[in-house]
């Protein structure tokens, strides 16, 4: 997101690079009411960039695709970021996503679902599977890396003996 811009405009901004649509081609239904947040696996993050991303912060929006499919060109940029595109199940981002960032879209599913299920019925969005409720309970590994956790140390190859004095 760009220092000048709100998190509406940088989603406009963002939908028309990756997905070369418009405005005009969506209807802003609903947004997360904060920030949600993940952080990378230390695997995962780049030391040798010049600047060190370690996550990101993120609001959500719910969008209703009022265009036409002709009107979506993922290489709208010299740089696409998607190379294909498809429909899918409101659920299916939760159980698909790496695991480190599924406690945020279970988050965010769970607080647009209720919009998705007035517009489109309870039927068309099911209710949260069991892998995208165990990323929404606190503590679950896959919660999304809110705090950051130490990873267990490794053991050497010493370990404490038990000594029989008999």
């Amino acid at each position: 997101m760009n220092t000048d811009e709100t998190p509406v405009e940088a989603m406009y901004r963002e939908l028309r690079e990756e997905t070369g649509l418009l405005p005009e081609h969506v209807e802003l239904l609903g947004a997360t009411p904060g920030w949600l947040r993940y952080r990378l696996p230390s695997r995962a993050v780049r030391r040798n960039e010049r600047q060190v991303c370690i996550g990101q912060k993120q609001v959500w929006f719910l969008l209703r695709f009022t265009g036409d499919e002709s009107h979506l060109k993922l290489d709208h940029t010299d740089t696409p970021e998607f190379d294909h595109w498809r429909w899918v199940d409101f659920w299916y981002p939760v159980e698909h996503v790496v695991m480190f960032k599924r406690g945020v879209y279970a988050r965010a599913l769970r607080h647009l679902a209720p919009i998705a299920q007035n517009l489109a019925g309870p039927a068309a969005v099911g209710a949260m599977p069991e892998r995208a409720l165990e990323a929404w309970l606190p503590g679950s590994s896959a919660a999304g890396h809110d705090s950051p956790r130490k990873r267990p140390r490794k053991r050497s190859g010493a370990r404490p003996m038990r000594i029989n004095n008999d």
